[in-house]
């Protein structure tokens, strides 16, 4: 029996991450092909990070046949599992994100505000076409979504194009999860947090631990300024003022909206100081990629935790592997609303603890929204449908509603200069506009 995985965007440097994943599930999830696939720009890259998860699966002894290709449709046969992690224009395309709305006041991010619309802008239309050859090629396959904006990309593939095995993962939820064990003290298996809300603008709401209520306890450490943040936000902590009136843990991404003008700040003085964020991981990637070459490298390095993305392969991997032995455990997941959250419509794409069978996410009911937070997920969600619209019809008028309505903008005459701003900088990669 054959199990086949493929991975769009082989040639990234999370890559190592997701080939650990496998081996260390080789026993449970035997993927018995891989197979990683990039384009032209990304040749060279592909061909390092192939080297080193070929060295990789060596070293452990998996019968696991690795190939790597610029060939998208030739991979795509007989595949039943297929993991996107691309970054169309790569991150030069991310520094203009970040760097264009700071130029104009307004918060530079690679998955919110005026940056995450255009990562939507041009992820969208390249991943449509990919769940196109997905549904001619290998209509069988499950998409495992990890390219960022997560949410809104897994629901503009699900609503949008003719393949509907898709999920899209994030490690938000998982880091919290951990970093919420350390705080408790306990092992990360034992916690289990009910999320409400949708990819980056989630909240945790209630907390166990062995199915004890530990939410009032997690909720007095996080007022003594204890960090869950990834290494690619920094955190700035939570007043104890927004803790009590919420109720709810916030993710690491919340700051850009409940603490806007502290971090605006920061992001001008780490501009100033150390250049964008994605400058910063061109760096980054520069020495993973001098590591990834070295003959003798036959692990993920140490190094690849500095990258904000860290971990995903737990998230994707186990993901898989309860999807391919219908485990039916329980996992957060970007899926299908279907009535978890009555509030929101049965077709949009939530982030939700759902239980994982081999057809895919049933997500489990968590009730209507607080009312502390439920205008700016409503805001939110209208929002993410603007921004699908507008990638999908290359309608300037969509666009702009888009950066009108996101609420990191707002301002009507900066949402047009920051759009046509970014609509010249990133022609290349924008060819529905």
């Amino acid at each position: 029996m054959t199990l086949k995985l493929v991975v769009i965007g082989g040639g990234s440097s999370y890559t190592p991450e997701i080939i650990e994943g496998i081996i260390l599930r080789h026993d449970s999830f035997p993927v018995t092909e891989i197979v990683l696939v990039d384009v032209e720009a990304g040749k060279q890259k592909l061909e390092i990070v192939g080297q080193l998860a070929k060295r990789m699966i060596e070293k452990a002894k998996k019968p696991i046949q690795l190939s790597w290709t610029l060939d998208r449709r030739e991979a795509l046969k007989q595949a039943d599992f297929v993991s996107t992690q691309i970054r169309v224009g790569g991150l030069a395309a991310r520094s203009k994100d970040e760097r264009i709305p700071l130029e104009y006041g307004y918060i530079g991010q690679e998955t919110n505000g005026a940056g995450g619309i255009f990562k939507a802008f041009r992820t969208i239309p390249v991943l449509m076409e990919l769940a196109k050859d997905v549904h001619e090629i290998c209509p069988n396959a499950w998409i495992i979504n990890f390219t960022n904006p997560a949410g809104i990309v897994t629901e503009a593939l699900l609503k949008h194009s003719p393949h509907k095995k898709v999920i899209g993962v994030c490690n938000i939820p998982y880091n919290m999860r951990h970093s919420t064990a350390e705080i408790l003290n306990t092992k990360p298996e034992n916690i289990m947090i009910e999320f409400i809300g949708m990819n980056h603008y989630v909240f945790g709401r209630k907390v166990w631990v062995n199915g004890v209520d530990y939410t009032t306890e997690v909720l007095a450490k996080l007022k003594e300024g204890l960090d869950y943040s990834p290494a690619n936000i920094v955190n700035l902590g939570w007043s104890q003022t927004f803790i009590k009136a919420t109720s709810l843990l916030p993710n690491p991404y919340h700051q850009y909206y409940f603490q806007t003008a502290q971090v605006l700040k920061k992001d001008v003085q780490a501009l100033k100081e150390n250049g964008t964020r994605a400058e910063v991981v061109q760096q980054l990637e520069k020495s993973l990629f001098e590591l990834y070459k070295n003959p003798d490298l036959c692990e993920k390095p140490k190094e690849l935790e500095e990258r904000g993305g860290a971990f995903y392969s737990d998230v994707a991997c186990s993901l898989m592997d309860s999807i391919y032995n219908n485990k039916a455990d329980v996992q957060t997941v970007n899926t299908l609303n279907n009535g978890a959250i009555p509030d929101l419509s049965e077709d949009a794409v939530i982030e939700v603890n759902s239980v994982i069978t081999k057809n895919g996410p049933q997500p489990i009911v968590v009730g209507s929204l607080p009312d502390s937070v439920k205008g700016h997920i409503y805001q939110m969600k209208a929002f993410e449908k603007l921004v699908i619209r507008a990638s999908i019809t290359g309608n300037y008028e969509d666009a702009y509603l888009a950066m009108v309505m996101n609420p990191l903008i707002g301002e009507e005459a900066d949402s047009k200069r920051l759009l046509d701003a970014l609509l010249e900088a990133h022609k290349d990669y924008l060819p529905q506009f």
